[in-house]
Order: C-alpha cells, then structure tokens, then sequence
C-alpha cells in the first residue's frame, strides 16, 4: 500500500527491537553530514550506521537513505544498485524533486519510500519508521516549503539556496546548461534563471569563473566512508 506521510503519523508504527540503523549516501559530504545531523536529535528511534559518498554501502541497515542533491536524476542506476546491494534492506530517496516520471521509476525499482526535504525532522523519522514496518511512503509533492532544519549543501553561506548550489554542482561538474535541464526535470529556461543567480551571489561573469569557484569551495563530488558516525552501530 502507499502512504503520503501525513497519513502515517496518526497512528502507531510497531517498533523493532532497537534503534533502525540508516546509511546516508550523497555524492556531498556536507549534504549527507547535514542529514546526519537532523537525525542524531532522535537517536533513541534511528541510528546512522554509515555515510557513503561515493562509497558502497558497507554495514547491513535496515534503511539506506538516498539523498538526491546534485545527483543524475533522470539516471536511476545508483538507486537501482542501492536496490540490489544485500546490506541494504530498504531503499528510500530523499529529495525535492517529485516529477512524476521519476518517482514511478523510483518505484518500480524498488526503493519503499520517496520522500520530501521539506519534512520537519520529526516527520522523516516517522516516515522512516512507516518504511522499516513494511509500508511504502510517498511524501506529498512539495510547494517552495524551506527544507528541514538541520540540512546542509555547498555554497549555503554564500546565500545560495540548495537549487542553485546544486544547479552549479552539476555545471561544476562539466554539464551543459541542456544536460542540466535533462538530469533535474527542470526547463531549459529555469536552469538558466537559477545560474544567473548563483552567478551574482558569487561574484563571477562567467562559467568559467563560476566552475572555478565551485572547484574551490567544495562543489566536486567527495570520496569517503565515514563509518560508525557519532559511536553508533
């Protein structure tokens, strides 16, 4: 059965023995930390075993939590590896990014939840708690709610709100202004809005000096395990 989590939360979820145990992966350390951080206020009900940034889940979870920033959207092969990985028990995505194209595609290989970065942390670890006892939550398509207190992505000092840093994450990472569109499900048009923008608030005239900017401040994807996070599992 599906689930918006709104109708989760009214009622009780069956608790496990302990504490669900959650691998984060993201390309980004700072994404996944942020994330990591949103949880550690519940760490009675959800445990981070592990965050992987381009790293292979490594420990068996109960969830593996797919953070979405910056991610080849329209490719699903990284969530279908997750699928298939034996450590992984469950596979949900977390994103803003509800095209309806996309989120069938989740489905249909299997991730148990799709779920929005406007959820107020109590309601992930609710949701989370709905897709570890068996049900499949799919979050409300999201208006231009703030994300969940606690989240992070490059560039956040600067001003840039987590669709520009990742718009310049992705044309850091050498796509064209058209790939960018294709990957994010966002009109050619948009994508050039949310470049202009980022353009100003960091000071470049040009892709050039705004990809070496991105170079410089963190926008290239990481390449790390950080295992146990915080003493957990």
């Amino acid at each position: 059965m599906h689930y918006t989590p709104r109708g989760v939360y009214g009622r009780a979820v069956p608790q496990s023995a302990g504490p669900i145990t959650v691998a984060l992966v993201d390309d980004y350390d700072v994404v996944v930390m942020g994330v990591a951080k949103i949880l550690d206020q519940y760490r009675d009900r959800v445990v981070v075993a592990e965050i992987d940034t381009n790293e292979p889940v490594d420990d068996v979870v109960d969830i593996v939590l797919y953070d979405s920033f910056a991610q080849p959207e329209s490719d699903q092969h990284e969530i279908g590896v997750l699928v298939k990985n034996p450590n992984a028990r469950r596979v949900v995505v977390y994103t803003w990014n509800f095209h309806p194209d996309l989120v069938a595609s989740a489905r249909a290989q299997g991730v148990s939840g799709y779920l929005s970065k406007a959820l107020p942390a109590r309601e992930l670890v609710a949701a989370l708690e709905a897709v570890h006892a068996g049900e499949v939550v799919i979050s409300e398509v999201p208006g231009r709610a703030r994300p969940a207190n606690g989240l992070d992505w490059p560039g956040r000092g600067e001003g840039l709100t987590d669709r520009e840093s990742e718009i310049l994450a992705l044309i850091t990472q050498g796509l064209s202004n058209a790939e960018v569109a294709s990957l994010t499900y966002l009109s050619p048009n948009t994508v050039k809005s949310y470049i202009r923008t980022a353009y100003g608030k960091i000071g470049a005239e040009s892709r050039t000096q705004a990809v070496l900017w991105g170079v410089e401040h963190g926008f290239l994807p990481d390449h790390h395990r950080i295992d146990h996070w915080r003493g957990g599992p």
